[in-house]
């Protein structure tokens, strides 16, 4: 009888606890009128952070929080600290910094989806985050083994962050079908990006950015801005100051020895569809090169996308040079040479320290030379940007 009414007691402690978690959760979430949860393949860190810049700039108290390459906690006057954590990422972080800016009087949080699990993703939206705003920046093929097995398998699995009676932005528009299913059934309005809200960007005004901005993104983040009450112009002068992400796509000059290196750092586009449209943008930015070489950081926990690399290098620009790094990069090699790509264009330096990988790279540059880095940005890549960019010049886009 006394161990039945220890083990209710235990009981009753642990449900009211997770009452009084949940309701003290609600209450910070009420606390906040502005919630705008951003998801999506590509573009979602950068999409928060422009998001929040063009918040600030109209005077609205707002944090944010990034994933992103370095999770990142935002706070209202452009601050940025690093979210510590005890061991793997967990959602039940999110809780954490919904209570922090709570706590600091917010009026608006920009946070990104962390999670890949379609239900966790769901879970975030629906019990964590409650959005007012929900943002999705595209759909793209990528973490199939987790969202796939098709592309529109992520598409649904993205879709789970749509909000209940609210507004969902978007630039995806391959999926309407399924993006307006969903939205109907959580009686919320879809708001696209079309092409002629793109198009209203002028060249120039990308240029003002420091570093390599879409118009896809700016145009999605302006639409969001301009919603809640904020100025066209106000908001893209706040976008302009924002700092951008490490896996932000930077351009660098390194002068070495009488030798112009280009380095772009495409590392974080680490889809095909994205990183192809990164290269013909370097290639067209750096016409007068005398050789391009590709440095590929492959994952061997990602099989399929160094499959889906493999098979798609062979379709894009040549390089004169691949320099493989990571590991894993078997996979992608096996189809890259089954596709047609003459395996005499590879290197490993799968083992190399990120010093040697710098020295081979050198073999291979000529006067001019354009490099790139794409495939994963994690490890030796976010090394390899760190080694460019404290030896380089940041490229102006004016």
């Amino acid at each position: 009888m006394t161990g039945f009414l220890l083990l209710s007691v235990l009981v009753f402690c642990i449900v009211a606890s997770g009452l009084l978690e949940y309701y003290l959760h609600k209450k910070n979430l009420d606390s906040i009128p502005i919630r705008i949860h951003v998801n999506g393949t590509r573009g979602k860190s950068s999409v928060t952070r422009l998001i929040a810049a063009g918040l600030r700039e109209g005077g609205i108290k707002t944090f944010a929080k990034t994933t992103g390459t370095l999770p990142k906690m935002i706070i209202s006057d452009g601050t940025e600290y690093p979210v510590f954590r005890r061991g793997r990422p967990n959602i039940i972080e999110q809780l954490r910094i919904v209570s922090f800016a709570a706590s600091n009087n917010a009026r608006a949080l920009v946070i990104e989806c962390m999670a890949l699990q379609p239900f966790l993703q769901t879970l975030c939206e629906l019990k964590i985050i409650k959005s007012t705003h929900g943002v999705i920046t595209n759909v793209r093929e990528d973490h199939l083994d987790v969202m796939g097995p098709a592309e529109k398998d992520v598409a649904l699995a993205l879709l789970g962050t749509a909000p209940v009676k609210s507004r969902l932005y978007t630039c995806e528009t391959d999926y309407r079908d399924e993006f307006n299913k969903v939205c109907t059934e959580r009686d919320t309005e879809l708001i696209t990006v079309e092409k002629k809200d793109i198009q209203d960007i002028p060249d120039s005004v990308a240029e003002e950015f420091q570093y390599f901005e879409h118009k896809e993104n700016i145009a999605l983040a302006l639409k969001v801005c301009e919603s809640i009450g904020v100025r066209r112009d106000t908001a893209l002068s706040g976008m302009k100051k924002a700092a951008p992400d490490v896996g932000a796509m930077s351009d660098f000059k390194l002068n070495f020895f009488g030798r112009e290196i280009f380095f772009i750092n495409g590392f974080a586009a680490n889809d095909p569809e994205s990183t192809e449209t990164i290269w013909r943008i370097a290639i067209n930015r750096h016409k007068n090169v005398e050789s391009r070489i590709l440095v590929i950081n492959s994952r061997i926990d990602r099989p399929d996308r160094s499959r889906q690399f493999g098979e798609s290098i062979v379709k894009w620009p040549l390089a004169d040079k691949y320099i493989l790094i990571g590991s894993g990069s078997y996979f992608l090699i096996k189809y890259a040479i089954k596709s047609g790509m003459d395996p005499r264009h590879f290197i490993n330096a799968e083992d190399l320290v990120t010093e040697s990988v710098f020295e081979e790279i050198l073999n291979y540059c000529k006067k001019a030379t354009l490099v790139m880095g794409i495939g994963n940005i994690a490890g030796p890549g976010l090394e390899l940007i760190k080694y460019f960019s404290n030896r380089s010049q940041i490229m102006q886009q004016r």
